[in-house]
């Protein structure tokens, strides 16, 4: 069983939780956790990079002079990419960089992500997190309270517009809900502030998974 206190937004212990590892997986799947980590970077490459090659440039597909008997080097096309204006050599085209996993695969790599930030301490939890209106100093003494100084995921129970707009001016902080949450999220922050509804909600889907 894994530890786990609760704080409130001034930072103070008040509660503490139990986590059974079973209900994670039990142990951190680092192969399934790369492939995830892979997918997870492939999908955001855009790839509409493109350039012209010698099939698309414009230009006459004629022989600019005959192979023998002029003095000159033998030469092709004028649309060739030796030549100024010609089209250029192995040109890029628009490509599909995505990849997939089947959505189980998914599951257990975000299982193991959170499963590892657990065993490495860098999981918070956080009593509640109540915003009246949007206001990002709010927001940064929180995580001053909660000794969070680098990277962070903030995970909720469900979209909130208030949080999520009173996170976004803070560098290298995400807020997502625990039904949008995955294992490139999680592994691209240091920490993860979960609040005690979000991750009693988290461990009871995956509890009802299994």
């Amino acid at each position: 069983m894994i530890s786990l206190s609760v704080y409130n937004t001034d930072g103070q212990e008040v509660d503490s939780l139990e986590i059974d590892e079973a209900v994670l997986g039990g142990y951190v799947r680092y192969s399934l956790l790369k492939q995830a980590i892979v997918m997870y970077h492939a999908n955001k490459r855009v790839g509409t990079g493109a350039t012209k090659g010698r099939s698309i440039v414009a230009g006459s597909g004629r022989k600019l002079f005959r192979q023998k008997g002029t003095g000159r080097a033998r030469t092709g096309t004028i649309r060739t990419g030796k030549r100024v204006g010609g089209g250029v050599t192995f040109a890029k085209i628009t490509r599909d960089f995505s990849k997939r996993m089947p959505k189980k695969q998914r599951r257990l790599a975000a299982q193991s992500a959170v499963l590892s930030k657990l065993f490495d301490n860098q999981v918070v939890v956080v009593e509640e997190l109540v915003f009246e209106r949007p206001r990002t100093k709010d927001f940064a003494e929180l995580l001053q309270n909660l000794n969070i100084d680098r990277s962070c995921l903030v995970a909720l129970e469900s979209h909130n517009e208030n949080i999520y707009k009173s996170a976004r001016n803070i560098p290298k902080i995400g807020v997502c809900s625990v039904a949008e949450i995955n294992a490139g999220d999680i592994c691209n922050h240091q920490k993860l502030l979960f609040t005690k509804k979000a991750i009693s909600q988290l461990l009871s889907k995956e509890s009802g998974d299994n």
